[in-house]
């Protein structure tokens, strides 16, 4: 086994949770490389030390330059807020550092598109971040698909809904502010994920963008609360996709129907460890969606337990993308989701925002 030095921006959630995963990646999968937790940088020296304490670093870094430029700083993961992305990612991209991005890839297209440039020219491993889909049940449902287990597929149904700004006596914060942190930054990227990743790209998409509380305690909201997204993909299905931070009630609404010829699936991430299946065959009266619970059998639900239904969770996801990182950095080759798959998502983003301002279907591929 080979020990690989891993610096990571940001101690926030993300920072902690990717901290967490780094720790647990090598006993959880007995994987080749095996990080070490060597420097996090964070908004400030002081925070940097704090974060270092807290989660096991060897070293905390006066800024996230030095944490990039740093001969023991092998591998690179971003966790700050979306306007640092580009720039530290190019700075450890021109050392030939792999780097993991959380989602979005940046807060504009021109960004988004000039790291996939520089991680493709480079030839150096790069991911993004987009955990959800990793759950066993999710990789269950993609494998589902492939085999044709519900013939060919007729439509498609995707949502992020969450409540976290449902009320609106909430104050403002910087979640108000900026389009990067509105739903349309925020979570909006993590069911077009799911939609690209269960049914390929899209082809066209018809928006509409809302902003519901435009005035909170403390400041005027800048962007959005809820979308709308009909969509055609290039394969010819149709599709809707909705994401909000004002769905009163959802907590973890990362859901997904998807109906086919012969069966249907249904998944909701606030039921994680079930995915629903319903196969058109047998005497009518007898038809019905199953409950299948995960175990042992679906994919990358073993090395954590080993008992069917006892259930993965959220920072398991993250376990897994950090074997995926090691794996691509130890094969040298890309494993997705890359880079060039989170500027997809920046793509189809960018076309439903254009849609919503011309009030038309808009070709994806044209923006």
């Amino acid at each position: 086994m080979a020990e690989i030095g891993i610096g990571i921006v940001g101690g926030g959630y993300m920072g902690k949770a990717h901290s967490v995963a780094m720790a647990a990646v090598g006993a959880v999968f007995d994987t080749a490389l095996r990080p070490r937790l060597e420097m996090i940088a964070a908004s400030s020296p002081e925070s940097a030390e704090r974060h270092r304490a807290a989660l096991g670093f060897a070293r905390a870094a006066k800024d996230w330059r030095e944490l990039t430029d740093d001969p023991r700083v092998e591998a690179v993961i971003i966790a700050s807020p979306q306007d640092t992305h580009r720039a530290i990612a190019e700075r450890a991209i021109a050392l030939g550092k792999p780097v993991f991005c959380e989602k979005p890839l940046a807060d504009s297209l021109d960004d988004a598109r000039a790291m996939v440039a520089a991680a493709e020219a480079a030839g150096v491993p790069n991911m993004i971040g987009f955990n959800y889909i990793r759950t066993p049940a999710s990789q269950f449902a993609r494998k589902l698909l492939a085999e044709g287990a519900i013939g060919r597929v007729t439509w498609f149904r995707g949502e992020h809904t969450e409540d976290f700004l449902a009320d609106p006596a909430a104050p403002f914060n910087w979640r108000c502010e900026g389009m990067a942190n509105g739903n349309m930054g925020d979570l909006a990227p993590h069911p077009i994920n799911a939609a690209l990743a269960l049914m390929g790209p899209i082809a066209e998409v018809l928006a509409e963008v809302e902003c519901v509380h435009a005035d909170r305690p403390g400041g005027r909201v800048t962007n959005d609360d809820h979308a709308q997204i009909m969509c055609r993909f290039a394969s010819g299905v149709k599709g809707h996709i909705y994401s909000s931070r004002v769905a009163t009630g959802r907590k973890m609404g990362y859901a997904y129907e998807i109906h086919g010829t012969r069966g249907a699936i249904r998944f909701d991430q606030e039921d994680q460890n079930a995915l629903w299946l319903y196969r058109a065959e047998g005497p009518e009266a007898e038809r019905g969606f199953r409950k299948i619970l995960m175990g042992p059998a679906h994919p990358d639900y073993q090395p954590f337990c080993l008992g069917p239904g006892h259930g993965t969770g959220y920072q398991d996801q993250i376990i897994i993308e950090a074997r995926d990182f090691l794996r691509a950095i130890e094969g040298g080759g890309a494993v997705w989701p890359t880079f060039r798959d989170g500027l997809a998502v920046a793509e189809v983003i960018e076309a439903a925002l254009a849609s919503a301002q011309s009030g038309q279907w808009t070709s994806v591929i044209q923006v």
